[in-house]
């Protein structure tokens, strides 16, 4: 291990309180901005429509189990993408650290072209250059838009857990390695028996922060046609004849969908973060 495996990753360290800072953001101003962003929405809710219209809060009732079933599927697709990015991006972070050469130099190449991509062009990337389908043995295989949007957006996932894969291990002391290597442990089972067990809590926290990302990015498969929450939202609006008063209503709706799902998950990183802070 060189001298650079004593550096500790500015990803794996929690924010410190500065305690000079006269305000802080706790959890129940998340709420709070929340609540501010439906109030806002509620004027335009009762704002006078065309008599023979059904309500705003009527309508938008009516269309809510659709709604819900689209972002079902964002939740869907955020999982999926996030399972397959994690895999692939544990291996290639494993690749980072490998003593070949080679090998570390291809991880390191792929790693950094994907993570300094924009999202929304792998997610085009993955929609036009995929095939429809694919044929294995004879077997036809359809490649439907959202299995191709899972792939896309899988990528940028990618990049990122080989980074934090990477950063968490190098944050070890390299004694670590020294002195199981000294107890005649090869460095496949220094890696998996002493390593990674380590490693995992501290991935923990950015790994949970790129979740919720990627769970607020998959609005962008909208762009490309599949059919999520934002999409029926747009097919809603659309056969309830366009009517401007619905807007608010309908996206502060999808605003707080994805509020209710991604600001827990938010806090509770940041609850691991200083549970798992390292102390320099």
């Amino acid at each position: 291990m060189n001298n650079s495996n004593h550096k500790i990753m500015p990803v794996m360290m929690a924010p410190r309180p500065r305690p000079n800072d006269r305000f802080q953001l706790q959890s129940w101003h998340g709420y709070v901005l929340a609540a501010i962003c439906v109030a806002a929405g509620v004027p335009a809710a009762f704002a006078a429509t065309d008599p023979g219209q059904a309500g705003m809060f009527e309508t938008l009732l009516r269309w809510m189990p659709l709604l819900l079933k689209g972002f079902i599927f964002n939740i869907v697709i955020s999982i999926s993408a996030m399972a397959v990015g994690t895999l692939v991006g544990a291996a290639l972070g494993l690749g980072q650290i490998s003593l070949n050469p080679f090998v570390q130099k291809i991880a390191w190449i792929v790693t950094q072209f994907f993570r300094n991509a924009p999202w929304l062009v792998l997610l085009f990337f993955a929609m036009f250059l995929l095939p429809f389908e694919v044929k294995v043995f004879g077997l036809t295989i359809p490649l439907p838009d959202w299995l191709k949007a899972i792939l896309g957006l899988s990528l940028p996932v990618m990049a990122n857990v080989s980074e934090i894969v990477r950063g968490a291990i190098q944050s070890l002391p390299s004694g670590q390695w020294e002195a199981a290597e000294s107890l005649a442990f090869s460095r496949t089972q220094v890696l998996w028996r002493i390593i990674l067990p380590q490693c995992v809590k501290r991935m923990l926290p950015p790994w949970m922060n790129l979740y919720s990302i990627l769970t607020m990015a998959t609005v962008l498969a909208s762009i490309v046609g599949v059919s999520e929450v934002m999409t029926l939202t747009g097919q809603a609006l659309a056969a309830e004849g366009g009517r401007s008063d619905l807007l608010i209503p309908f996206y502060s709706f999808v605003l707080l969908l994805f509020f209710a799902y991604c600001y827990p998950i938010a806090r509770w990183t940041v609850r691991l973060e200083k549970k798992f802070s390292v102390i320099t």
